[in-house]
């Protein structure tokens, strides 16, 4: 338990190298491999983003896991998400990896199969019209949830305004 509350000067300065080594390594990743790896776009990319996150902890702080070790997991991760974004490109894997937006309301209409579906209440439905600035449902051209778990509210003042279909077009409107 004493551990616990100490620690060396040996290991702190390991802790410091670790870190400074990983952080390099994910500036540098970042840069060959682009934005995208540290992004928010898709189930997959949130994933990656936590790995990176636990990756750089490990590295850092565990005494089993040497800098090389964290480097070149830390390679493999941005090089799975890069081969994962390629493959993407392909309806088939875009479906076997990533979630389907869910359309929540449809003009005004609330989707209430589709809220059960997503686990979400009434409740957090208005709290995200709220935060578009919605003051009535008839504003609303549609709700979806998005892959990443946002709630996106596509709303406008003028009625005569339509939802492009474009926008919705790899919506699941069940």
């Amino acid at each position: 338990m004493e551990k616990w509350f100490t620690s060396t000067p040996e290991s702190l300065l390991a802790i410091a190298l670790s870190t400074l080594g990983i952080y390099i390594s994910v500036i540098v990743f970042t840069r060959i491999f682009g934005k995208r790896s540290l992004s928010k776009m898709s189930s997959f990319d949130f994933a990656m983003t936590v790995a990176v996150g636990s990756l750089i902890a490990t590295t850092a702080l565990s005494h089993s896991v040497s800098l090389m070790d964290g480097i070149v997991g830390m390679f493999m991760v941005y090089l799975f998400q890069l081969g994962a974004a390629y493959f993407r490109r392909w309806k088939i894997f875009r479906k076997a990896i990533d979630n389907s937006p869910l359309l929540l309301m449809s003009g005004s209409e609330i989707l209430e199969d589709n809220l059960r579906k997503a686990r979400l209440s009434k409740g957090d439905l208005r709290s995200k019209l709220r935060q578009a600035n919605v003051l009535d449902l008839s504003e609303v051209r549609a709700v979806v949830f998005e892959t990443t778990g946002d709630i996106v509210v596509l709303h406008s003042t003028h009625s005569e305004k339509k939802l492009a279909d474009w926008l919705i077009e790899d919506v699941d409107i069940s």
